[in-house]
Formats: structure tokens, sequence, C-alpha cells
């Protein structure tokens, strides 16, 4: 059973893997929050199992009610494997598996945190003030019996250790998988602008404002750079950027959003360099490993996860956080050199081949649950 907060979420990031399972035989529950994905989770031949549960805005009270009747499905559906996929899930996952359950009698579990996110890595002092609490709620979930904890990146690793997650139970996965066939190399768009795009939810954390923030620097000085940004607003994050807020950027010279895009192979079709300026910790960003695919050179931060798909040098160059300034400069370099941009896309697109293709990512995961399930096996 997987579970995770919202449907879409889950087939963007889960789908590989979960193909993967019910090929080798295993039966595929997935139980989450069902907006418009129904037909395309059950078409795969999986059961669905809606929660109404959001990815934020949760009160004691909610929270509650959601624990509660994620217990109740997993006594339901006593499943072999629960598979907790982001930090929401594994928190109440986690707890769940311990109200419905008896030690003795628990499915064994996969936690994968995909990145720590903003609650771990934001420095303002409300975010100082709950870390504490989630690092213990955190430390109680994983603490719930065996099983393993997949990260993506080394640093959320070490973080885990850190907080007493016994570093035998953490396994390296990076990424969730891209599919190599779909997004194939594309040639460097003409013309003498050069577009960058950002492709992302349009939330703050994720540097939309410092990006904008760039292209203003950039075109100040004559350069012929355009932003696109691409991707939908998220009313479930804090951080969202409302549709006035993107209008108003929209506005600008040079800024174009161009809200959710169904296939984003549109966009490297039209940008020559990708940019995700995150301000927090990623797990490994899917929208850098779909522009590497599509060899398109990378500007990002130089934060967890980032670093993962961004080699300096090699696929891109890594900035400082919060600095328009950097980020405004490394856009001048590669707007300027159009073979170092092939280069460096190239290189990207051959990383994308050796480590984060969907194969990878789902024969990786399948080993886990072998292994899992070899230990449930006798207990059951």
């Amino acid at each position: 059973m997987f579970l995770t907060t919202e449907d879409w979420y889950f087939c963007s990031h889960r789908l590989p893997v979960a193909r993967a399972a019910r090929d080798a035989g295993l039966d595929v529950v997935v139980a989450t929050r069902v907006r418009a994905h129904a037909a395309a989770i059950c078409g795969e031949g999986f059961a669905l199992r809606p929660l109404a549960w959001r990815r934020r805005g949760d009160g004691p009270f909610a929270a509650a009610r959601s624990i509660v009747a994620i217990a109740r499905l997993y006594r339901a559906e006593r499943p072999d494997i629960v598979h907790h996929v982001a930090l929401k899930p594994v928190l109440f996952g986690g707890l769940a598996r311990r109200l419905a359950f008896a030690a003795a009698g628990r499915p064994a579990v996969v936690d994968s945190l995909m990145g720590l996110g903003y609650g771990f890595s934001a420095t303002d002092p409300a975010a100082w003030l709950r870390r504490p609490l989630l690092r213990s709620a955190l430390r109680l979930a994983l603490g719930a019996g065996a099983g393993l904890v997949i990260v993506q990146n080394p640093e959320d690793g070490a973080a885990l250790a850190g907080f007493g997650v016994d570093r035998r139970r953490i396994a390296l996965i990076r990424g969730s998988g891209i599919d190599t066939r779909h997004f194939q190399p594309l040639p460097d768009p003409a013309g003498d602008t050069v577009r960058v795009a950002l492709v992302s939810r349009m939330i703050r954390q994720k540097g939309v404002l410092e990006a904008a923030a760039a292209i203003r620097r950039l075109r100040a000085r004559g350069l012929p750079v355009e932003l696109l940004l691409a991707g939908p607003t998220d009313p479930d994050n804090a951080g969202s950027l409302g549709v006035a807020a993107l209008a108003g950027l929209a506005a600008e010279p040079g800024i174009t959003w161009l809200g959710p895009v169904a296939d984003v192979r549109e966009v490297w079709s039209r940008a020559a360099i990708a940019v995700l300026p995150s301000t927090y910790g990623e797990g490994v960003p899917k929208a850098l490993l779909e522009a590497a695919a599509c060899a398109r050179p990378i500007v990002a931060s130089d934060v967890p996860g980032c670093r993962e798909v961004v080699r300096p040098g090699e696929t891109g160059i890594l900035v400082p956080a919060h600095d328009p300034a950097a980020l405004a400069e490394a856009i001048a370099a590669l707007a300027g050199d159009a073979v170092r941009r092939r280069r460096l896309g190239q290189a990207g697109r051959a990383l994308v081949e050796r480590a984060f293709a969907e194969e990878i990512v789902a024969r990786e995961t399948l080993a886990i649950y072998e292994t899992l399930l070899a230990e449930v096996a006798p207990r059951r």
C-alpha cells in the first residue's frame, strides 16, 4: 500500500515503482486524496482508497481524525508492506501503523522522505519553534518498527542519523525516476533571445521571486533574456504565490507565466536554460532531472537535492540561495555561451541515463520490498 497526500503526486513521483511492483506480482493499493487522477490510478490495475486530508492546514483534531482513518484502513487492508511517501505520510502513517497493530503484527514499512523540506531548513522564528516538535514526531514515526527509510540525498541521511535513526535502516535512492524514452535531448532553441525556465509549483520557497529579480537585472543590462514560469499555484502551501501576484510578474517585460503545463517537453523546446533557485532542502527535484534529460544546462541553488543533479562545471552552475545577483551572473554566463550550454546539457543527459532513469529507481526499490517481505514472511 502506498500512502501519499495527493493523487497527482502519486502519478508523477511513484508510478514507475508501483508499476514495477505490480509486474513483480504484488497487489498494489493507493491511499491518497483523490482529485483528478482516479481513472489513471485505477486504469493501472491498482486499488484506490480515497482519504480526506490535505498536505497542510490540519489542526490537532483534523490531524487526529486523519491518523485514525489511516489506522482503520490499515486494519481493513492488512498490507504486507506500507510505503509512506513524503514527510506528512511518514508522520501520520507511522503513527497510524502503531495504532492499528500490535507490534508483532505490524506490516513492514518503507518511509520515503522526498527531502526534509521547509520545516527543517527555514530560519524564521516560527520554524525554529516548531522544529523540536517536528523532529520528535519524526523520530516517533520512524521508530514505529522494523523497516527502511529511503532518502534521496546524503545530507538527509546524515540528518536522520543525527535524529537517532539507525544508519543501517537508511537507504539512499536518488530521485523518483525519469522516463528517458519520453524525455529526449532537444536542440538548443533558435533565435537571439535566450529563454530561461523555472518549472515548479509557484511557491516562494522554489525561488520564483529570485528568478524574476535576476531576469530584471539582466534585462536592465540590455541582455536579451526572458523567463518562463511553468507550474500551478498551490493553495495548500502557505508560500504559494496567488494568481494576482503571478499576473503581476507576467505583466513585466521578459517574464511569462505559463500556468500548469501538461507536457513539460514543450517548455524545454522553448527554453535553453533551467533554473531552480530553491531556498530549502530538496530531495532530488524531478523538474531538474526532466530538464537534464532534455539536455538543458541548469542553474540552481547550492542546497541538498539540487547538488545531486547539478555538478558544478559538468552539468550546470550552483549559486547561493537567496542571491539574485549570483543567479543573474550564472544565467548571463550560460546565455552568452551556446557551446558551453550544449556541453553541460549533454553531460546532464548522460548523468540522468547513468543514475536517475526510472528503471534504476524501480529496481532499487523492489530490492527493498523483497528484503522486507522475506523478513515479514516468518512472522505471518
